[in-house]
């Protein structure tokens, strides 16, 4: 049995884009994402035609469709200059069409050298920043390892909204070593007074192959950790910004348009060392996912296949799958979605879901936890693993 039934396939989902820039100016502790601190220089204009190349390779998967939404991440990609981008954007547009109300953003760091470039990126094409805060703390900068400074972070949202970004988030983690609840309430007391549009605000955790895995520094003890996250979570409320997903908080209709595309499932091309996509291929009747090549020398080596990996997402998992992404949403999903982006019939996890309501964990008549659910997110998952 394939995993898409042509019968319970409405349509196929939204189709964003991920770019990854993997160059940064220095490799933070306890980051493991696939970045790479460069010494001297990086190969720009190489590396921009890798992607568009790349992008030409994977147009087939768009299947007719136009790009909902753009992420520009990394690394550190406002490393790279506006001109670049604005001719990356200028060419992804003539290899697969970019929607005229497209949400298009850059991961940008507070430094000085990146906001001088604000409004640069603002005339690409760019219309959302998402900068790199952590914390307005000095001490809690030089912790991270963080190469922008207390000052840079403090300006740095002022400058995003003169170059006219009007739609921004901000980046802020909790549960940082020697932080209290109300060092942590500090910093987001600091960041509503800019009045971004969308908060990120999420708890250092110590991941393995990062510096901070090998050598992990003292972190808060776990009470002072779920203080701190109810105290933010009840002041980011009282401050009209709705929590919409575990760790992701805005302002009305500013959501995280090209997220939410994740969470619910939708489909997504991933272009760049290491990116990863996922495409439902309506012709064949399933639901793969890609991995480009890892390390940024191989992939801009001409001998060497952009794609390493691409993989159908198995029958048994894709409940599972789904599940992964549309319950991180507070208001969870619609079940005819299930149906629509899993090509899998509602009635293959009518029991699941029956099971978890009787235990309080899901709520009826759509797929969304209870607040019991919510805070039991890996329990109500477990039981979609067949």
């Amino acid at each position: 049995m394939t995993n898409l039934e042509a019968d319970s396939l409405k349509k196929l989902p939204p189709l964003s884009l991920y770019i990854h820039i993997p160059w940064c100016l220095k490799k933070c502790p306890y980051c493991d994402f696939n970045s790479h601190a460069f010494k001297n220089s990086f190969p720009e204009q190489q590396y921009i035609e890798a992607l568009l190349e790349d992008l030409r390779i994977d147009h087939a998967y768009a299947q007719g469709r136009n790009l909902h939404s753009i992420f520009i991440g990394g690394g550190t990609p406002s490393l790279f200059s506006a001109s670049s981008l604005a001719y990356l954007l200028q060419e992804i547009n003539s290899i697969i069409p970019i929607d005229k109300d497209a949400e298009i953003t850059l991961e940008a760091n507070p430094g000085t050298f990146e906001q001088n470039k604000f409004s640069e990126f603002r005339a690409s094409g760019i219309n959302r920043l998402s900068i790199g805060i952590q914390s307005f703390e000095a001490h809690f900068l030089k912790k991270l390892g963080r190469v922008h400074s207390d000052r840079e972070a403090l300006v740095a949202p002022d400058i995003a909204l003169q170059a006219g970004f009007s739609n921004f988030n901000l980046d802020l983690m909790f549960g940082l070593p020697g932080q209290t609840p109300e060092l942590a309430m500090h910093d987001l007391n600091q960041a509503l007074v800019f009045k971004p549009s969308h908060l990120s605000w999420y708890q250092l955790t110590i991941e393995p192959n990062t510096v901070f895995y090998s050598q992990p520094p003292k972190l808060p003890k776990t009470a002072l950790i779920e203080s701190m996250h109810e105290d933010g979570i009840a002041l980011l409320e009282n401050n009209g910004f709705q929590r919409y997903e575990i760790s992701a908080f805005s302002q009305a209709d500013k959501q995280a348009q090209h997220n939410l595309n994740y969470w619910q499932f939708g489909d997504y091309l991933g272009i760049g060392a290491g990116a990863h996509g996922k495409i439902s291929l309506l012709h064949d009747k399933l639901i793969v996912r890609t991995r480009k090549t890892r390390q940024p020398l191989a992939y801009l080596d001409p001998t060497k296949e952009y794609l390493a990996d691409l993989s159908p997402i198995p029958d048994q998992d894709l409940a599972l799958e789904f599940m992964m992404n549309a319950l991180r949403l507070r208001e969870g999903v619609d079940k005819e979605l299930f149906e629509n982006r899993t090509g899998i019939r509602l009635e293959q996890i009518k029991a699941v879901l029956s099971q978890l309501e009787s235990e309080g964990l899901l709520a009826s008549g759509t797929i969304r936890t209870t607040a019991k659910g919510y805070n039991l997110l890996n329990n109500v998952l477990q039981a979609f693993m067949m």
